[in-house]
């Protein structure tokens, strides 16, 4: 089907390479190469619509944006203007990046403007959760890894997105990737009475936002990098419960959203949420690598555990000193074994202390299927409880099936074990913590890990020679003093990801993504790579 821009148009559907409007006679090859197939929706200032670009092999999909205010005002006609034309200079700004669609043309015809978006097929966010029912606490958190990086880069460059929100957020369907979409003004405006009942975005003057994603202080025409940590903060709290703010109350003195009676999360994480909410700028997490970070001193922690915690176990008769609520926004301190004996105490104590008051992960399945329990308390999660004190000769084995049955119970440090040869393709250990603790190391060693998520996972100072990491997802993973000797990253998505000191003599980092990953030349010289490759600052081939 060709459809007929003309607003004015009675009948705009027409038959396939109709080249003029049977009904008015208008041309239906819009700038001589794109032919609209069908409209995807419409607003006071325009209307987006699939097409085809004619013009070229296979007539690829592309999006079309058109400016059509519905007011003829000249102060409602100029922002129209200003906000269309600022959304085609920041998708060429940005468009770049690889979950954002980029800008493919920008023209004007007759005194109207149109932009050209790359299609990006899926289905929102908003549509996953209408269709399959809200996320888990691990389906948030992966969906936190993979859009924060975004968000960074996007804040980089200097540009506040100010419409967070699962409607505005596609997964790609060719690779099941997040993209961000919409970075303008092809939306509805609408009067503050309908804004309170509304989900559609207001445009009202030049402040952009749907009520209820937007924080105060972007509704006052005032947005920072931290409003977008906001939205993002009440994006989660969507996917986690399948309510939109609308249908939730508020606290009418703070106009805070009252949210924690409607999940089930741990501690850790309702904190990380309850900071990104914060009505209150500067107690709110001021940016998305704030929140990246509090969100990975959770397997720091973790890792920390398999060490300093045994040190106290030791003392008989010590008792550990008061459980010290954990502050999400604090400082974690250095990854390093040279922490001051009462520090390491404190932060044993809190690990306790966030064990017992998580609950399951205290109790949970060896490799036999058992649950087995230390006389101190202390519990292996997949096999049994840790001896004290003494090294290990050798790592324990464990299999698929109870790795994966103790990571959906919640369990996520997987410290000191076996898992050579193991075959984990294609699965979600988002978050899992695999870093090498003080008296174990964790064994990767040809581990086939192809196309399995490690989103934010930690793997410092893991053995992974040799280990089949090809098309996994590593953004925001932690990589550095690893062993990837040879290891196969072909396809990896690495942005972000930490790879300072990772051995990487013979790593095949061919068609890898290394957007902003920490990593010096001297290693990449070591590495296999192509002009596929993607370095850290965006750039294919050589530098």
């Amino acid at each position: 089907m060709s459809y007929c821009l003309n607003p004015t148009c009675p009948h705009p559907e027409n038959l396939t390479h109709t080249q003029r409007c049977h009904a008015c006679g208008s041309s239906l090859l819009i700038n001589d190469r794109y032919r609209i197939l069908q409209e995807l929706g419409h607003g006071g200032f325009g209307a987006t619509f699939l097409a085809t670009d004619e013009s070229l092999p296979g007539k690829p999909h592309c999006v079309i944006k058109q400016l059509r205010p519905a007011a003829s005002s000249p102060h409602v006609l100029q922002m129209a203007r200003d906000l269309f034309k600022r959304e085609a200079k920041t998708l060429g700004k940005i468009g770049d990046h690889p979950q954002i669609p980029r800008l493919l043309d920008y023209f004007d015809r007759d005194q109207e403007f149109y932009l050209v978006q790359e299609y990006i097929s899926g289905s929102t966010l908003q549509q996953e959760v209408k269709r399959s029912g809200p996320f888990s606490e691990a389906g948030v958190k992966q969906f936190l890894s993979e859009i924060l990086p975004m968000i960074q880069y996007i804040h980089s460059q200097q540009v506040i997105h100010r419409d967070i929100k699962p409607a505005n957020l596609i997964r790609r369907s060719q690779d099941k990737k997040l993209v961000l979409i919409d970075f303008g003004a092809v939306k509805d405006k609408v009067s503050p009475t309908r804004a309170e009942a509304s989900e559609e975005t207001a445009l009202t003057a030049y402040a952009i936002g749907t009520p209820g994603y937007a924080p105060p202080e972007q509704m006052a025409m005032r947005p920072i990098y931290a409003s977008d940590v906001y939205a993002l903060g009440v994006t989660s709290i969507y996917l986690l419960t399948g309510k939109s703010p609308k249908d939730m109350a508020y606290d009418p003195t703070t106009g805070e959203i009252l949210w924690r009676d409607h999940v089930h999360i741990s501690e850790h994480f309702s904190g990380v949420l309850g900071q990104m909410l914060e009505v209150s700028v500067r107690h709110r997490f001021q940016t998305a690598g704030d929140v990246m970070r509090a969100l990975d001193l959770v397997p720091y922690m973790d890792s920390l555990a398999e060490g300093m915690v045994m040190t106290n176990l030791q003392k008989p008769g010590t008792q550990p000193p008061p459980s010290t609520r954990y502050s999400v926004g604090g400082d974690s301190g250095p990854r390093s074994e040279s922490m001051h004996s009462s520090q390491t105490a404190r932060m044993a104590a809190q690990i306790r202390a966030r064990r017992s008051r998580n609950g399951p992960d205290s109790t949970n399945l060896n490799t036999t299927g058992r649950s087995r329990r230390s006389p101190s308390g202390m519990t292996d999660p997949l096999s049994g409880p840790r001896s004290t004190g003494r090294r290990r000769s050798s790592s324990p084995k464990v299999d698929i099936k109870h790795v994966l049955d103790a990571y959906a119970r919640g369990h996520r440090s997987f410290v000191s074990y076996d898992f050579s040869s193991m075959n984990l393709n294609k699965v979600d250990l988002s978050g899992a913590n695999f870093h090498e603790a003080k008296f174990f190391q964790t064994k990767l060693i040809r581990a086939n890990f192809q196309k399995t998520d490690l989103g934010g996972a930690d793997l410092a100072q893991a053995n992974l020679q040799e280990a089949v990491l090809r098309d996994a997802n590593l953004v925001g993973a932690f990589l550095n003093n690893a062993d990837l000797l040879k290891a196969d990253l072909r396809g990896a998505n690495l942005s972000y990801a930490n790879l300072s000191n990772a051995n990487l003599r013979g790593t095949n980092l061919c068609g890898s993504d290394l957007t902003g990953a920490k990593i010096s030349d001297d290693q990449l010289a070591m590495a296999r790579t192509n002009w596929k490759t993607v370095r850290p600052r965006r750039k294919r081939g050589l530098w």
